[in-house]
């Protein structure tokens, strides 16, 4: 019975995470609840071990539909991989408490933008090209990637938002890309969680493959639908991240 409620929590967070990122929302309270005296290192480590594999699904699918800034992807990728190592260690040596409840504000203040600039992230229209679109991709990488490492919820939506304030692109254009990059520091995270013996691995096949299968229909539905249903889950899953790093930070801690 718990396999299965995790893997059907997995599959729904493959759905919601292929489209705009937060998946995390659904995957991480559901093994905290189906394990709740289990490490929460270990469940973090578990939760990625399945995640990785449908964010890798959902770039290949998006690969196929979706012209993809290769020559800028991948240093943004490498350097998002090192900034999720660093942030990993980081948060070894520095109390994130003080960045926890700040997080419900960063997230509240990005969620009034995107609705203020109803045509934001509309048309796809890069701002930068070649070398220059490189290393304004690879910071984005490295910021992020940090923000991961160190702390990690709403990844993939900030992923989004970057991409779409800062280069220029649509909501499904920049979640195709940021798919790439988050594979990158979901692996940087997954390498140190195996190494510390953090991930358990009996669970993890059932829930990549439900993962894979929630990535694939999450897909469908973006490439169906194009930027403005994008645009309107980022929207929906950043209330929900307010809503849950709110509680979490200021009500269940009080």
């Amino acid at each position: 019975m718990e396999l299965l409620i995790v893997s059907l929590a997995s599959l729904l967070a493959g759905l919601v995470d292929s489209i705009v990122g937060g998946g995390g929302l659904v995957l991480l309270p559901a093994l905290f609840a189906t394990f709740p005296q289990a490490a929460p290192a270990t469940l973090f480590g578990t939760n990625k071990s399945a995640s990785i594999w449908g964010t890798a699904f959902a770039t290949a699918q998006y690969s196929r539909r979706v012209q993809m800034p290769w020559r800028s992807l991948w240093p943004a990728a490498v350097a998002g991989l090192l900034g999720s190592l660093v942030g990993a260690w980081t948060v070894t040596q520095v109390d994130a408490s003080l960045f926890r409840k700040a997080l419900p504000v960063l997230l509240t203040a990005l969620l009034v933008y995107t609705l203020a600039k109803k045509d934001m992230g509309r048309e796809h229209a890069p701002r930068f090209a070649g070398l220059q679109e490189a290393w304004i991709a690879s910071g984005i990488g490295l910021a992020i990637g940090f923000y991961d490492g160190f702390f990690g919820p709403g990844t993939g939506s900030f992923l989004v938002f970057a991409y779409v304030r800062l280069l220029g692109y649509d909501f499904l254009n920049a979640s195709a890309s940021a798919k790439f990059i988050n594979v990158a520091t979901n692996f940087a995270a997954l390498v140190l969680f195996a190494v510390k013996g953090h991930v358990w691995w009996h669970l993890a096949l059932a829930m990549a493959v439900a993962n894979i299968v929630g990535s694939l229909i999450g897909t469908r539905l973006a490439l169906k639908h194009g930027a403005g249903f994008v645009r309107q889950a980022f929207i929906w899953v950043v209330l929900a991240l307010i809503c849950k790093t709110a509680w979490d930070t200021w009500f269940k801690t009080a």
